[in-house]
């Protein structure tokens, strides 16, 4: 969590672009070793290994029950292979995954620009207790928080904000009631991951139909409430 934030709070309304939702996808480990290989192919060392990773991902889910897997479960996958950020071009969404998967275009870096992201973006998985399978679709579904895949995704994602640098940038749905919702996984953890020694800029823009004024001001007013105690320049 933040000690204190010098971050500088913009937003912006824009036009929201109407994309399709890709399907989810159940993780089998011959995809996951080509998805990885040609992940570790864009990376500057190029020194990861995929069966390592494999290795480490199972480690965190399989023979456990599908609803009691914790988010430190997939901490050894994430030091295995850990979000590699560029600097500036950080990119964070809530409620606009399509849009922010758009917008990317390979300049921006979202989570799933990542290695694990690009893995497991779309990927759906769980184990079972006493057996060595991964488990997809109706095995998965949990009452719960803790099923195996948004465990994994509330981790990664604070990670990805721990080692933000420089400029960060996030977008916002303005069609909700609230745009900054409290119980998302952008406020519970990726904001708070944020180091203020790293990041020196929070751009965020409201994505939205319509430019409507009163939900932009109710975003600004949100953050300048979270950020006030950490003694921010807004």
């Amino acid at each position: 969590m933040m000690d204190r934030c010098r971050c500088c709070v913009l937003v912006a309304g824009c036009a929201i672009m109407v994309l399709a939702v890709a399907a989810v996808e159940p993780v089998n480990f011959q995809t996951f070793m080509t998805d990885c290989q040609k992940s570790v192919a864009k990376e500057s060392d190029g020194k990861t290994s995929c069966e390592e990773v494999w290795s480490a991902f199972e480690k965190a889910y399989v023979d456990k029950d599908p609803c009691t897997v914790l988010p430190e479960a997939y901490d050894d996958l994430l030091s295995v292979a850990p979000p590699r950020p560029k600097r500036n071009r950080m990119l964070f969404w809530s409620g606009t995954k399509a849009v922010a998967d758009k917008m990317a275009g390979g300049y921006f870096q979202t989570i799933a620009d990542t290695l694990l992201g690009s893995v497991l973006d779309g990927k759906d998985w769980c184990g079972k207790k006493g057996s060595k399978e991964t488990f997809t679709g109706s095995d998965c579904v949990c009452k719960g928080y803790d099923n195996a895949a948004l465990s994994f995704w509330r981790r990664a994602s604070a990670k990805f904000a721990e080692v933000a640098e420089g400029k960060v940038y996030v977008l916002l749905n303005g069609d909700r009631q609230t745009p900054f919702y409290d119980k998302t996984i952008f406020a519970e953890y990726e904001v708070q991951g944020f180091n203020p020694d790293r990041v020196t800029n929070l751009t965020v823009v409201l994505v939205t139909k319509d430019k409507v004024v009163s939900k932009i001001i109710q975003c600004m007013k949100i953050f300048r409430k979270f950020c006030e105690p950490h003694r921010a320049t807004l």
